[in-house]
């Protein structure tokens, strides 16, 4: 089943923060995620609003977690905690409609 990670941050240092984009594309294209949304003028409807909101559709969970935990992403994870703050990355399964 498919899972997305949404990204929700404010950037701190904007040249650092494109270093960690183009840093984590090519592993995001390894991993196989689809960036379904990356937005920097996403609104706001509930809480803090942050400049940044992005969502990744990955195929199952553990492919997502294949991707958070690849040894090649901690340098990269690093650039992106260097150059952000409030930053909330969070997990979720796709929905699937019960059935009657």
């Amino acid at each position: 089943m498919a899972v997305y990670v949404t990204v929700n941050l404010d950037i701190e240092d904007r040249p650092g923060y494109d270093a960690y984009v183009a840093a984590v594309i090519p592993l995001l294209i390894k991993h196989q995620a689809e960036i379904v949304a990356a937005d920097y003028t996403a609104k706001t409807l509930e809480g803090e609003p942050r400049d940044v909101c992005v969502i990744l559709r990955f195929a199952s969970e553990s492919a997502a977690m294949n991707w958070y935990t690849d040894p090649d992403y901690v340098p990269v994870k690093q650039m992106r905690i260097n150059a952000t703050s409030n930053a909330t990355l969070m997990l979720g399964q796709g929905f699937v409609a019960p059935s009657n």
